[in-house]
């Protein structure tokens, strides 16, 4: 096999081309090889807690061309192989399978017959089964498949033509015609379930990469026919972490960590038990005498606790990253903390006596806002799927032959705003029955949904109304954001912190978002982000936002929904009010509600006070006379 290099961005070989994902480019289709064929090329990515959870040794970055050195360069990271070799003219419509001995470099495939030598046009059609296998479809069997005598049907040549006829419309009027029998059969109920299956036509137990016959693997699976431009065709599985201070392994210039092991009170603190009236003492004085928070004390303790007991072999992927990332920004404790690529600071939010009573109103929800100057994500591709976006059981990974020592990844800078709530505003809230009960008609249908697994590892055991609640409202911020920071939309993510937990577990509670920017380059710290998350900046955009999120254009029926979205993970939020681009989302723009956030009926929301009192201010703002 050949391999066609093209210009692709680094941060694309992640998502949303890598290994496994198809790319257009200039009418040509490709479909990025696993990562056997990088070699031993690739750019070293530190990121040891994403690489302990993922059970990797390392992770790597595609090695960046220079601009007119392709021709000097050998194989040095991903290699992307034409996909489908199915190819047909636009002019005379015959059918070309495209064989590896027929390319030219940095020469695109062509007819001979025509003149000027037009371009070739992948097929529109490919087939894709449930285990995660990709292959071009049998053109020939399926011309065949109606012929009204065996001889037709048992015609093995290959010479086809992909014709449209003016005398219908949609899949009816393509049709792949035989040029040497002349059978012929339309596209009609080509999508259908098992189209393929009632022709003879099996998965081929590969993917488009492996040619060899060593690497094919038998499948029951029934394939099926999907366009390849499907969003179904490619579901990625991507890890991401911030690069923090990790407590569990504090480094030797995170004077934080390291002044609270090194605190006289530290061996008695972890050496108490739980139910101890010690226990919190303990935790109050050292964090006093640190200067941190009582929250990054427990963090450090459980930290403690959990690698005396933890097994060598139960590491992996259960372990919850966003514990770290919490503790590290809630012990910021009204100053600057900076290490390495960690550069955050805690911010007053400016609440003065004589502001408005929407902004006390926000004021006594928030907890603490502190803004991140720097920081660095890395995010890493464990592998794939395919027609359904399953987690577990049928990932495709990027090594199918042998447990991968490595993943491929990409680090990125950028900065956020990072903003915790009152637990005691957050409890009273969620203790309303009626809210509880709101929330658990979304979670009976995330449990009967395909998606279960990969929710869950977001959610926790259980979806507490706070993650509906604060994701929602992470999803007005990036909106409102996209109109004061500078940057657009899609180059911003978030963070939830709202997980849930069993009652006897150790992990903190959690109630907060981040939302952050991240690129490959300096566009990710313009500083945007951090100047919207200073007084007075951040109060006007809270009120902004909720007020924002109380109208739709497509109300009523936005906000009285019952099941919006795919398997109905979604209420009251629709792309005119509360969806996003999804690069921006964790949970692929599910599990989202705007009558949790500003209440609507019986169902209070967690900000209806602040909206009735800017509406209230409103109002009297305006001059009657």
């Amino acid at each position: 096999m050949k391999d066609v290099r093209r210009k692709v961005r680094r941060t694309q070989t992640i998502t949303p081309f890598g290994v496994g994902g198809i790319i257009d480019l200039q009418g040509e289709s490709f479909v990025a090889a696993d990562i056997r064929s990088w070699g031993g090329h690739g750019e070293k990515v530190e990121s040891p807690r994403l690489a302990r959870k993922l059970g990797v040794q390392s992770f790597r970055s595609a090695p960046v061309v220079p601009p007119g050195k392709m021709e000097f360069v050998s194989k040095v990271g991903p290699v992307y192989a034409r996909f489908p070799r199915w190819l047909f003219c636009p002019h005379c419509r015959i059918m070309t399978f495209w064989r590896s001995e027929m390319e030219q470099k940095d020469k695109q495939p062509s007819c001979r017959r025509c003149p000027g030598n037009p371009q070739l046009v992948p097929m529109r059609f490919i087939q894709v089964c449930r285990n995660g296998h990709m292959s071009d479809v049998d053109w020939r069997r399926w011309a065949h498949s109606t012929a009204d005598s065996p001889e037709r049907r048992q015609c093995q040549r290959k010479r086809l033509k992909f014709v449209t006829t003016p005398d219908s419309s949609g899949l009816d009027a393509l049709e792949i015609h035989c040029l040497d029998c002349h059978s012929r059969r339309s596209l009609e109920g080509i999508s259908q379930k098992n189209s393929l299956k009632r022709i003879g036509i099996h998965c081929s137990g590969i993917q488009p990469w492996q040619l060899g016959n060593d690497e094919q693997v038998d499948c029951d699976e029934t394939p099926r026919v999907v366009q390849r431009g499907a969003s179904n065709v490619y579901f990625p599985q991507v890890h991401s972490a911030i690069d923090i201070p990790t407590p569990s392994d504090p480094s030797g210039d995170d004077k934080y960590a390291q002044a609270v092991l090194g605190n006289a009170l530290w061996p008695d603190l972890i050496s108490a038990d739980e139910e101890s009236p010690m226990t919190d003492p303990y935790r109050k004085i050292i964090a006093k005498q640190c200067g941190v928070s009582t929250e990054f004390v427990e963090i450090l303790r459980i930290r403690h606790m959990n690698d005396m007991t933890a097994r060598p072999d139960s590491r992996g992927t259960d372990e919850d990253l966003s514990i770290d990332e919490w503790s590290a920004f809630t012990s910021v404790a009204g100053s600057s903390r900076t290490t390495g690529e960690f550069a955050v600071r805690q911010v007053d939010l400016g609440a003065r006596s004589t502001d408005s009573k929407s902004f006390k109103l926000i004021a006594q929800r928030i907890d603490r806002v502190v803004v991140a100057d720097r920081i660095r994500e890395v995010r890493a591709l464990a592998g794939f799927s395919r027609y359904e976006p399953d987690s577990h059981e049928r990932l495709v990974p990027v090594n199918p032959v042998s447990k991968p020592q490595w993943l491929p990844a990409v680090e990125s800078y950028g900065e956020g705003i990072f903003i915790s709530f009152k637990e005691k505003e957050i409890q009273e809230w969620e203790s309303r029955e009626s809210v509880r009960l709101w929330t658990q008609k979304i979670e009976e249908n995330m449990e009967a949904s395909f998606q279960i697994d990969r929710l869950r590892e977001k959610t926790g055991l259980e979806l507490l109304p706070r993650f509906v609640m604060l994701h929602t409202l992470a999803h007005q911020f990036i909106r409102q954001l996209s109109y004061d920071s500078g940057y657009n939309a899609a180059s911003l993510r978030e963070r939830i912190y709202a997980k849930g937990h069993p009652k006897d577990s150790p992990n903190p509670i959690q109630a907060g978002i981040f939302v952050y920017t991240a690129a490959g380059d300096s566009e990710g710290t313009l500083g945007g982000l951090v100047r919207q998350g200073e007084p007075p900046n951040l109060l006007d955009t809270f009120v902004r936002l909720l007020e924002s999120a109380q109208w739709c254009s497509q109300d009523p029926l936005c906000a009285d929904s019952t099941g919006r979205s795919l398997a109905n993970l979604n209420r009251a939020a629709c792309h005119a009010c509360t969806l996003l681009p999804e690069t921006c989302c964790e949970t692929g723009n599910t599990l989202l509600d705007r009558t949790l956030l500003i209440g609507e009926g019986n169902v209070a929301g967690f900000f209806q006070h602040v909206i009735r009192a800017a509406l209230e201010e409103s109002a009297d703002s305006v001059d009657v006379s």
